[in-house]
C-alpha cells in the first residue's frame, strides 16, 4: 500500500506560494459521522485552523451526512475562535448522526446541491470505514450529480465549474481500532484509559471480598480493546472474537481461576469483548461466563458491562495530539490534491501521520470480517497486523498461573534493576521480565535500590507469583537510585557480579541507566565479569534517552500534565482574560512541554532545543493580547524547566504580569513531581510488558550462544558490541542498538539525543496557536519558511 510520509508537518516548510494560491477561494467542509470518539474535536480544531492558515474557507457540517443532506443551518462557516476550548472535550461538538437518506442517490443529490451552493469542493470526513466508504462513493458520483443539478437549474453553470471535482480525505474516528491501515484510530487510546480506570477501581473491591469480576468491553467485531486491557491489567482469562477459546474452554478457565485462588490470589479478572464467540461462531455472553464460574467454583462473581462509558470523558493526550496531527495532514493533503488524486485516509504509522489509499484500507478491513465469518481465525489475527499479533502472543505467555514444567538444560541468573528516577511502567516491565525469564528456564534476581543495592548485596530471587499485580502499580517496587557504577567503584560492582553469578543484566531506567551500561561495556577489557549480555529499557518521563523515540513512563507523565492544564484553565472559567504560565519537568528535553502544549492547546511552549529571546517573549505577549480582544479569554504558556537559565519561570511570569497590565492577568504553576506519580497509562503498561518480554528473550539467546564450562560451573562470556544494547521503539519497529553505537548520537552535557523526531511538531504547535509569523511567503514564487 503506497503512502506518502508527511505527518511531521515538515512538508509545510516547502509549500510554494503557488500551492497556497490553490487554496484561495476554495472551501473545505469538515464533518464527523457514525459513532463518536474522543479526539474528534482535536481533529476538527486542527482542520479549521490549518485550513484557515493556508487560505481555505472552512465550514462545519453539523450532524454528519444528515446535516449535509438537510443543508441550511447545518452548514456554517468556521472561524479561528469558534474552535477555541474544544480540544479537551469528549464526543464531537459538531454532532454525528446515522443517515439513511444519504444511502440513496436522491439524498446524495441534495447533499451535493447544498455543498455547491456554499462552494465546498473539499471534504474532510472523520468516522469509521462505513462513513469513509460513503464519502468515496459520493466522490465517484460527483460529476454526474452536478450535471443533473445544473440541468434542473438548482445550481448555475459557474457554480458547477467552480466545484467540478470533489476531493476527499478521511480520518478514522473509532474507539475499537478496527480499521486496517493505521496503527491507532482516534479515540482508541482514551477508551483504554476509561477501561483501565474501571478495572483498577474494580480490582480494589474484588480483592477486598475475594471476588471474580467478568468485565465486558466494547468490540463487536474487533477484540483490540479487550486484548490490550487484558495485557495492561494482567487479566486471568480473555475472550476476543479473533481468538475463540478451545471447545473445552469452560474446564480450562475454571482450572486457571481455581489455581489462582490456591496460589493466594484474592481476585479474578475475566476480560471479554462484546463480540466474543466460540470456535463455531456462537456468542459467549458475560452472564454465561459468570454462571459457569459461580456454579462450578462457588466464587462470588459479578458482571460489569462498561458500555458507553468507554466513549465518554476527556480525550487522552495521545488522542489529542493524534487528532491535531491528522487534521493538519488532511488539510495539506487537500492543498496538494488534483482532480485525479484518489481519496485517501490519514493514518498513523509509528510516530508519523501518513496518507494511504482509502479503498485499499477499506478492502483489507472487509477481509478481516470475511475471514472471521469463514472461521479462519489465524488469518484474522494476521490481518489485524503485527502489533495485534504480538500483543496476543505476549498475553498467552504471561497469563500462566505458574510456569510450565519445561526446565532448560542450563539455568542462568538474570539481574533486574531500576536506575534513575521512578517512572510509570517500571513495575509492569519488571513483572514481564521476571515471568519471561522463568518461562525461558532462568532465575531472575531482583536488585534493590540500583547499583547502590548491588554494591551492598541487596539481591533476592523472584518467583512467578512474587510479581502478581505489579502491572498496574506506579513508582518502582525495586527502588530506583541514580548512582552509576563508576561512582561506586567498578571493582566492587564486578565482585558482586561474580558473587551472585550474574549471567545477564536488565536495567530499566532513564539516561543514567543507559550511561551505566555504557560504562560497564567500555570496562569489559578490564573486568571479565562485565562480559555478559546487558539490555537497557529506557524508562523516564523526560523521553531524553537516545536510541528510542518513546521512553517508558513518558505517556503517563504527558497525560498528567494535560489533565492538570485542563483543570488550571477550568479554574479561570469565571475570570476574564487570564494567562497561565506552567513549568514542566524534562531536564533539558522539551518533549513534555511541546507535546503537552499540543494536547492542551497552549499558546507557546519554551524549550531548550529551540532558542528564544526577549523579542520572542514580546511577540507572544502581543499574540495573547490580540487573542483576548478576539474573545478567547484564557491563555496557556508552557515552559520546560531547563529551557533557559536566565528566562526562568518567575521571570516569564513577571514579564507577562507587567506587559499584560490592562489586558490580562497572569498566574504561574510549577507542576513538580505530580508528573512522576500515579498509575501507569495503558500505553505504558503495554509498552513495558512488551519491551521487557523482548529484552529477556534477547538476553536468553545471547546467554545460550555464549556459555562455557569453567571450574565446574556454567559461565557466560561475551564482549561483542551487540551484547550490550538499548531496546528502543523506532517507527513501528523494536530495535536493539549497541550502546557504544548510540554514544555518538548523544549530547552528554545536556543528557539529550542529538536528533529528536518530535521537534518537527513545533511548527504545528505554533500554527494551531495562531502565530502568524511562523510561515511567510516571500515574493510571488517564494516558499514558506
Amino acid at each position: 500500500m503506497a503512502s506518502a510520509v508527511l505527518g511531521d508537518l515538515s512538508s509545510a516548510d516547502s509549500l510554494s506560494a503557488r500551492s497556497l494560491r490553490q487554496a484561495q477561494g476554495k472551501s473545505i467542509g469538515v464533518f464527523t459521522s457514525g459513532g463518536d470518539s474522543q479526539g474528534m474535536n482535536a481533529a476538527v480544531r486542527a482542520v479549521v485552523r490549518m485550513g484557515i492558515h493556508v487560505g481555505f474557507r472552512v465550514y462545519y457540517i453539523h450532524e454528519g451526512y444528515q446535516g449535509m443532506v438537510d443543508g441550511a443551518e447545518n452548514i456554517k462557516e468556521a472561524t479561528w475562535t469558534s474552535v477555541s476550548g474544544i480540544i479537551q472535550q469528549g464526543g464531537t461538538v459538531i454532532g454525528s448522526a446515522r443517515c439513511q437518506d444519504f444511502r440513496e442517490r436522491a439524498g446524495r443529490l441534495k447533499a451535493a446541491a447544498n455543498l455547491v451552493r456554499v462552494g465546498i469542493s473539499y471534504l474532510v470526513v472523520i468516522g469509521g470505514d462505513g462513513s469513509l466508504t460513503g464519502a468515496n462513493c459520493f466522490r465517484q458520483e460527483w460529476a454526474g450529480l452536478l450535471e443533473e443539478l445544473e440541468k434542473k437549474g438548482e445550481i448555475t453553470a459557474e457554480q458547477s465549474k467552480n466545484c467540478s471535482h470533489l476531493n476527499i480525505v478521511g480520518m478514522v474516528g473509532s474507539i475499537d481500532n478496527d480499521f486496517c491501515g493505521t496503527d491507532m484510530t482516534i479515540g482508541c487510546d482514551t477508551a483504554l484509559h476509561r477501561i483501565m480506570e474501571s478495572v483498577d477501581a474494580i480490582t480494589t473491591t474484588a480483592q477486598s471480598h475475594q471476588r471474580t469480576f467478568v468485565m465486558e468491553v466494547m468490540g463487536r467485531h474487533c477484540g483490540y480493546l479487550a486484548l490490550v486491557t487484558a495485557l495492561a491489567c494482567g487479566a486471568d482469562w480473555l475472550f476476543i472474537p479473533e481468538w475463540p477459546p478451545e471447545a473445552d474452554w469452560e474446564d480450562h478457565m475454571c482450572r486457571r481461576l481455581s489455581e489462582l485462588r490456591t496460589a493466594g490470589s484474592r481476585l479474578g479478572i475475566v476480560i471479554m469483548a462484546e463480540g466474543a464467540i466460540d470456535q463455531k461462531g456462537n456468542a459467549i455472553t458475560s452472564n454465561r461466563v459468570k454462571e459457569i464460574i459461580s456454579t462450578r467454583l462457588g466464587h462470588d462473581t459479578r458482571v460489569t458491562v462498561l458500555g458507553h462509558v468507554q466513549r465518554g470523558g476527556n480525550p487522552s493526550a495521545f488522542d489529542r495530539v493524534l487528532g491535531c496531527r491528522m487534521g493538519a495532514e488532511a488539510v495539506l493533503a487537500l492543498l496538494e490534491a488534483t482532480p485525479d488524486t484518489p481519496a485517501c485516509v490519514v493514518s498513523l504509522d509509528g510516530n508519523q501521520a501518513v496518507r494511504v489509499n482509502l479503498m485499499e484500507c477499506v478492502e483489507r478491513t472487509q477481509q478481516v470480517a470475511a475471514a472471521m465469518k469463514k472461521g479462519n481465525f489465524e488469518n484474522c489475527v494476521s490481518l489485524r497486523g503485527r502489533s495485534f499479533r504480538n500483543n496476543l502472543e505476549i498475553y498467552k505467555i504471561l497469563s500462566h498461573v505458574k510456569p510450565p514444567n519445561n526446565p532448560q538444560q542450563h539455568v542462568f541468573n538474570i539481574g533486574i534493576m531500576n536506575v534513575g528516577a521512578p517512572a510509570a511502567g517500571m513495575n509492569a516491565a519488571v513483572r514481564s521480565a521476571v515471568r519471561t525469564a522463568i518461562l525461558n528456564g532462568h532465575q531472575p534476581y531482583a536488585i534493590y535500590e540500583g547499583f547502590e543495592g548491588l554494591a551492598e548485596g541487596r539481591l533476592k530471587k523472584l518467583h512467578w507469583m512474587d510479581v502478581g499485580g505489579w502491572v498496574g502499580s506506579g513508582g518502582a517496587k525495586l527502588g530506583a537510585k541514580r548512582t552509576q557504577p563508576a561512582k561506586l567503584g567498578l571493582p566492587q560492582i564486578a565482585s558482586k557480579f561474580k558473587e551472585f553469578n550474574l549471567s545477564a543484566l536488565l536495567i530499566i531506567g532513564g539516561f543514567e541507566a543507559y550511561d551505566s551500561v555504557l560504562q560497564l561495556a567500555e570496562a569489559r577489557p578490564q573486568y571479565k565479569e562485565f562480559c555478559i549480555p546487558m539490555v537497557v529499557i529506557p524508562c523516564t518521563i523526560s523521553n531524553n534517552v537516545p536510541g528510542t523515540e518513546f521512553s517508558l513512563g513518558t505517556d503517563t507523565a504527558l497525560n498528567a500534565i494535560t489533565d492538570i492544564c485542563d483543570r488550571i484553565k477550568q479554574s479561570a472559567s469565571g475570570t476574564k482574560r487570564r494567562v497561565f504560565v506552567v513549568e514542566t519537568m524534562g531536564g533539558f528535553c522539551g518533549y513534555l512541554a511541546t507535546l503537552a502544549g499540543l494536547a492542551g492547546g497552549a499558546d507557546a511552549a519554551y524549550i531548550f532545543e529551540e532558542r528564544f529571546g526577549m523579542r520572542d517573549l514580546q511577540n507572544d505577549v502581543e499574540h495573547l493580547a490580540k487573542k483576548m480582544v478576539e474573545g478567547v479569554e484564557r491563555g496557556l504558556i508552557l515552559r520546560n524547566e531547563k529551557c533557559n537559565e536566565n528566562y526562568t519561570t518567575d521571570f516569564i511570569y513577571q514579564l507577562y504580569c507587567e506587559e499584560g497590565k490592562g489586558l490580562f492577568s497572569a498566574r504561574k504553576n510549577v507542576l513538580g513531581h505530580m508528573q512522576q506519580g500515579g498509575c501507569p497509562s495503558p500505553f505504558d503498561r503495554n509498552l513495558g510488558t512488551k519491551l521487557a518480554a523482548k529484552s529477556v528473550a534477547f538476553l536468553a539467546e545471547k546467554m545460550h550462544n555464549n556459555y562455557k564450562e569453567e571450574g565446574g560451573r556454567v559461565v557466560v562470556e561475551c564482549n561483542e558490541e551487540d551484547t550490550a544494547c538499548l531496546i528502543g521503539l523506532n517507527r513501528r519497529t523494536v530495535q536493539f542498538s549497541p550502546v557504544t553505537h548510540i554514544k555518538s548520537q548523544t549530547d552528554f552535557q545536556h543528557r539529550l539525543p542529538r536528533e529528536q523526531w518530535w521537534l518537527k511538531l513545533r511548527p504545528l504547535l505554533r500554527i494551531l496557536a495562531k502565530h502568524e509569523s511562523v510561515y511567510e511567503v516571500e515574493g510571488t514564487e517564494g516558499s514558506i519558511e
